[in-house]
Parts: C-alpha cells; structure tokens; sequence
C-alpha cells in the first residue's frame, strides 16, 4: 500500500480502531472494578481517553508497517489493563467475566455502528456523503475482528483467559503456563494463516449472521 491509500484508509479507519481498542480495555477495567480489583482504576485506565490505552509500538508502528509491505496479516495491540486476578471477589470465575467485558464491548459497538450505517442510509446521507458510510462499515470490521481475535483460546488474549477461568483446577494451571509464550504462538499462527482459516474466518462469519439478525429492525427501517 503506497502513501497515496493509505492516508484515505487511516483517516477513514482511525477513529473506529481508537474507538474499538479504547473501549475494550475500558472493559475490562470496569468489569475488574466491578468485581473487586480497583487495580485499573486506581491507574486511570477505565477511562475513554484512548491516550491511556495506545502503545506507541503495538497500536500504531507495528500495523502501519504492516500495511506499507503489504504484509499477509494485520496485526497489533494496546496497553493491557492491570488487573490483579487474586483481588477478585471469587478469582477463577470473576476471570471470565473481566475477560469476557472486552469482546462483549466490541460486539456492542459493531452493533452501534451497524445501527449507525442503517440510519445513515434511511436518511439518505450514505448515498451523498459515502465517508460516513466506509467509516461505520469500518466500525464494524474493526471490532467484529477484535471480538474474534481475542476470543482466541490461549492467553494472554482473552479467550485464553476465559479457557483458564472455566476448566478444572489442574487443566487451567497447564493452560495458564503458557501465557509468557502465549504472544509468540498467535503471532506464528497468524503468520501462517491457521489463525484466520482454523478461528478468525468461521467465528467472523457467525458473528456477522448474528449482528444481521440484531439489526434486521433497522435495516427494515433502512428501506
């Protein structure tokens, strides 16, 4: 991708992914703090100042480098939100549901945007200003890839989390183990594709049917 796309894609692209990353993170830290940690909150990071929440490296060096090589895969992360699991009301299961806040907040705002899109073409305005309409079809993407991404069953993500909190006692501590090489792993099996042909493609197609049944109402508004 020369410079040329990619200033349309970033401007297109940048608030959905701010949105996206920022309220994940926001999430779990809420959720967290629902649950007994004030870890996140203490630190300032439930907040939707996403400031908080870009690593300079992961966020945005990383991806836009991608991009200009025109790499097979996209990839990237925000700052993780401390969230110290033994501070938790009932640790093992309060650990699915911290883990759980960040896609299910995804999966809210790809509905939002969706909603968006629908009344943007009820009233016409995707047909003259189809801008705002790539930007919710952008809001979309982005956060239907983040809810599948991070449901990914090995931690650190959050599917890894959820697999720990969820099996007994000595299958969780075997699957927690692999946590420091959790990051290495997803990024090989993204690399050689069995991460988007094995999870990524089967999970976004399902979420896609689901996010069309919740929005059929507005897309009969749409017409």
């Amino acid at each position: 991708m020369d410079l040329n796309q990619l200033i349309p894609a970033l401007t297109i692209n940048a608030l959905p992914v701010l949105f996206a990353i920022t309220v994940h993170e926001a999430a779990h830290g809420y959720a967290a703090r629902h649950f007994g940690d004030n870890t996140a909150w203490a630190m300032g990071r439930v907040t939707l100042n996403p400031m908080k929440h870009i690593d300079p490296m992961g966020t945005i060096l990383i991806p836009l480098l991608l991009m200009l090589v025109n790499a097979p895969f996209l990839f990237g992360y925000a700052k993780p939100v401390p969230v110290r699991f033994g501070n938790l009301r009932n640790p093992k299961r309060d650990m699915v549901w911290v883990a759980l806040a960040g896609p299910g907040a995804n999966l809210a705002q790809a509905w939002i945007w969706g909603v968006l899109l629908y009344l943007l073409v009820g009233a016409g305005v995707g047909e003259s200003t189809p801008f705002f309409g790539e930007m919710c079809q952008a809001g979309i993407k982005w956060n239907v890839l983040l809810f599948a991404f991070n449901l990914f069953p090995l931690p650190p993500l959050d599917g890894g989390r959820i697999l720990v909190g969820l099996l007994p006692y000595n299958a969780s501590v075997t699957v927690s183990r692999l946590e420091p090489w959790g990051f290495f792993i997803v990024l090989g099996l993204a690399y050689v594709g069995i991460i988007d042909a094995m999870w990524m493609e089967p999970l976004r197609s399902v979420t896609y049917g689901l996010l069309n049944v919740l929005l059929l109402p507005f897309s009969w508004l749409a017409r």
